[in-house]
């Protein structure tokens, strides 16, 4: 996620190390805070890599860089983009990181594979709370703050799918029952 999102700044146009962190930290929010001891590591494995350059920056003062893209860094950023890991499309903050960089893919087609995959995630029934292997729905919590995560949750995918049928040109199903299910797919669930 983290070398995807320095990748993903830097196709955008050069940035000075300070102002990449920043992004990254805005993008991924509260949730996966980013620490000067991940992401300047992070920097140095994909500068060996050969898939960014640093160069220095004499304006902006001593030991200050300047970080760009080459040329096989646009070409991994976009393998990355087009086949994402599995826990990239059911984490929320993951996806949002593919989804915060999915237009830099040309082709729509390849766009929409990743979207589908990350709609038929959101349609399968699910649950934070089960009894037994079954997932269990909102109206069968009686703690009234884990029914809360759930209708949360619920709304938050009811949304999420809503958003994606529409950008793939699709119609919902005449009865969406992944809409009757506890939906835990979404912002408060935990990243496994």
């Amino acid at each position: 996620m983290l070398e995807l999102a320095i990748l993903g700044f830097l196709a955008e146009g050069p940035l000075p190390g300070h102002e990449l962190r920043r992004r990254v930290s805005q993008l991924t929010g509260y949730t996966r805070p980013v620490s000067d001891g991940s992401l300047y590591p992070a920097i140095n494995r994909l500068t060996r890599a050969g898939l960014i350059e640093r160069r220095a920056d004499p304006a902006a003062g001593a030991a200050r860089y300047v970080l760009s893209l080459t040329a096989a860094g646009r070409a991994d950023m976009l393998q990355r983009l087009r086949k994402p890991a599995d826990h990239e499309i059911t984490d929320f903050t993951r996806f949002y990181v593919v989804l915060a960089f999915l237009s830099h893919l040309p082709d729509v087609a390849e766009q929409h594979a990743v979207l589908r995959r990350r709609l038929e995630f959101l349609e399968e029934p699910a649950s934070f709370f089960y009894d037994s292997e079954r997932p269990l729905r909102a109206e069968e919590i009686p703690d009234p703050y884990r029914r809360g995560m759930l209708l949360t949750a619920r709304a938050t995918s009811r949304a999420e799918r809503t958003w994606l049928r529409e950008t793939l040109g699709e119609e919902p199903p005449a009865f969406d029952t992944a809409c009757t299910d506890s939906d835990p797919h979404a912002p408060a669930a935990p990243a496994s």
